[in-house]
């Protein structure tokens, strides 16, 4: 099997969540992330900015508006060692604004992704996977960008057996 990466991006603390507010202690995509490498194996990186997003959701949300309309690239803490290593790297992110949070575009725009294997998923409420799918295209010259996995963030704790199923279709 492929040498696996799953690079993500999650909020923890208050999320929307079916219509109104909740406070949840994993982040959605975090949940995704870990069943991906239950199912495929493979190293998990977390991507975390250096400028925390506001801890309420409404004002996180305007953040991540402002960053994508200025097409911002928010500085992160770390990068994945040892990333030209990985063939297959599953990237995950919540949909904000039809798209990946803007930190996402700055982890990716770092690397020479030429034949590698992307597979994205991302958790929203109803949002699917947006421009997302396009958008890592754009950034991933050369690499072979696979069909996502869209999971409703109100039901990624019980997306386990789904999950699973995609991941182990999509690094055949």
């Amino acid at each position: 099997m492929a040498n696996i990466l799953i690079v993500y991006y999650s909020r923890k603390g208050e999320n929307y969540w079916n219509g109104g507010l909740k406070t949840i202690s994993k982040g959605n995509t975090e949940r995704v992330a870990e069943f991906i490498q239950n199912a495929v194996g493979g190293d998990l990186f977390e991507v975390d900015t250096v400028k925390p997003y506001s801890e309420s959701y409404m004002t996180c949300i305007e953040e991540a508006k402002q960053e994508l309309r200025a097409k911002a690239r928010p500085e992160i803490k770390a990068y994945p060692e040892n990333f030209e290593d990985y063939d297959t790297i599953f990237v995950g992110y919540p949909n904000w604004w039809g798209t990946m949070p803007m930190c996402m575009f700055t982890l990716l725009e770092k690397y020479d992704l030429s034949g590698k294997t992307i597979i994205p998923f991302c958790t929203n409420e109803g949002s699917g996977m947006g421009s997302s799918e396009r958008d890592l295209k754009n950034i991933c010259k050369g690499a072979e960008v696979k069909a996502g996995l869209s999971v409703h963030g109100a039901e990624a704790e019980n997306s386990e057996r789904k999950v699973a199923d995609w991941a182990k279709r999509s690094v055949r």
